[in-house]
C-alpha cells in the first residue's frame, strides 16, 4: 500500500506517493524523462520494508503542477525540485534512486548551473503563442501512441504509466504532462567535467545498467560519440577496478532460465561506486523489476547505506 503526498511549490505543488515506515531509512525515487512517480510501482513492493520510499513527480510531469507560463523546464531546476521535496520531509542525509533522467539529475553537481541555449526559449515562445490546447485519445489510442513512442517499454507498463499520466475527459484521454518539458533544455557538460564530477562523489554509489538500454554503446547511432567518450574516460580514469560475479539466491529464483547470464559488479574509484549491468531494456525495473531488486536490496541494506542510486 502507499500513500499520496502533495509538497507546496512557489508555482502549485510537486505530488508523490509513499511506501514503508515513515521512520526508516529514506529513499526518495526520481522517475524518467516524461514518465512519473509510477514507474517505480512493480520495483518497490520488491524492496527492503525497513524503508521509507518517496517516488516524486518532477514539474510538469504525473500529477505535479506545470511550471508558470513563460518558464523553460531547465534540466537542472529538476535538481531544484529535488532539493525542494528534501528540505520539506525535512531529510538531512537519504538515498537518491533515479531511472533514466532521474539518475542523471541524482548525480548532477547542482552548484554547476549552466546556461540555456536560444533555440529553447524561442520554442519555448513559439508553443505558448500557439496555446494548443490538449488533444484527447481513447485509452487505446493513448496507450498506443506511448507505446510507439518508448519501444522499450511493455504494454502493462505503458497501462501503469497512464494510470498517473493521463486524466479523462468527456473528450477523452489528455496526457498531464506538459508540454513545455518536451522542450527539455539540452544542457551538457564536457566529458571531462563529467569524469571530475564522478571523481568528486564520495557516498556509495550504485550504477545499473541495462543491455539493451537507451545508452549503451553498441545501441547508440554512430554520430552520437558524447557516450562513447565517456565510457572511455570513465575507463581510463579508474583508480582501482574489481570485477566480482555476482547472482543472489533470489535474483536467480526470479529470473530462471535467464539466471544463466552472470551479473558483473565492477567496483570503482576508490572502490563506492558499483556498476552492475542487466539483460533487459530501459524500462527493465519496470517490465521486470525482479532483475534489478536482488541488487538494489543488497544495495540498500548494506551496512552504513549513504547511497545515490
Amino acid at each position: 500500500m502507499f500513500s499520496e503526498l502533495k509538497f507546496p511549490m512557489p508555482w502549485g505543488h510537486v505530488a508523490a506517493k509513499a511506501w514503508g515506515p515513515s521512520e526508516g531509512h529514506p529513499v526518495l525515487c526520481l522517475h524518467g524523462w516524461l514518465d512519473n512517480a509510477n514507474t517505480f510501482d512493480k520495483l518497490i513492493p520488491l524492496l527492503p520494508r525497513g524503508c521509507y520510499y518517496v517516488a516524486m513527480d518532477f514539474s510538469g510531469h504525473g500529477l505535479s503542477s506545470h511550471r508558470p507560463a513563460g518558464c523553460p523546464y531547465h534540466f537542472l531546476d529538476y535538481v531544484t525540485d529535488v532539493r525542494r521535496v528534501a528540505a520539506a520531509l525535512q531529510w538531512r542525509r537519504f538515498t537518491l534512486m533515479g531511472h533514466s533522467m532521474g539518475g542523471a539529475v541524482a548525480g548532477m553537481d547542482t552548484e554547476a548551473w549552466l546556461k540555456s541555449k536560444r533555440r529553447v526559449i524561442d520554442k519555448l515562445l513559439s508553443l505558448e503563442a500557439k496555446q494548443q490546447t490538449p488533444k484527447a485519445w481513447s485509452p487505446e489510442a493513448a496507450l498506443q501512441r506511448l507505446l510507439e513512442a518508448n519501444s522499450h517499454l511493455t504494454a502493462e507498463g505503458g497501462a501503469i504509466l497512464l494510470q498517473r499520466g493521463a486524466t479523462e475527459t468527456p473528450a477523452g484521454l489528455v496526457y498531464n504532462r506538459d508540454m513545455r518539458a518536451r522542450m527539455q533544455s539540452r544542457e551538457f557538460f564536457t566529458v571531462e567535467q563529467c569524469v571530475k564530477l564522478l571523481q568528486k562523489i564520495q557516498d556509495r554509489v550504485l550504477i545499473i545498467i541495462s543491455q539493451d538500454g537507451l545508452l549503451v554503446p553498441h545501441n547508440l547511432p554512430s554520430r552520437n560519440h558524447f557516450v562513447k567518450a565517456l565510457q572511455e574516460a570513465f575507463e581510463s580514469n579508474l583508480k582501482e577496478v574489481r570485477a566480482n560475479v555476482i547472482l543472489a539466491p533470489r535474483l536467480a529464483t526470479n529470473l530462471g532460465a535467464a539466471a544463466g547470464k552472470q551479473l558483473t559488479l565492477v567496483d570503482t574509484l576508490h572502490e563506492h561506486i558499483q556498476l552492475a549491468q542487466v539483460p533487459g531494456s530501459h524500462f527493465v525495473h519496470l517490465n521486470e523489476p525482479e532483475v534489478v531488486s536482488g541488487i538494489i536490496s543488497n544495495f540498500l541494506t548494506a551496512q552504513n547505506t549513504r547511497a545515490r542510486l
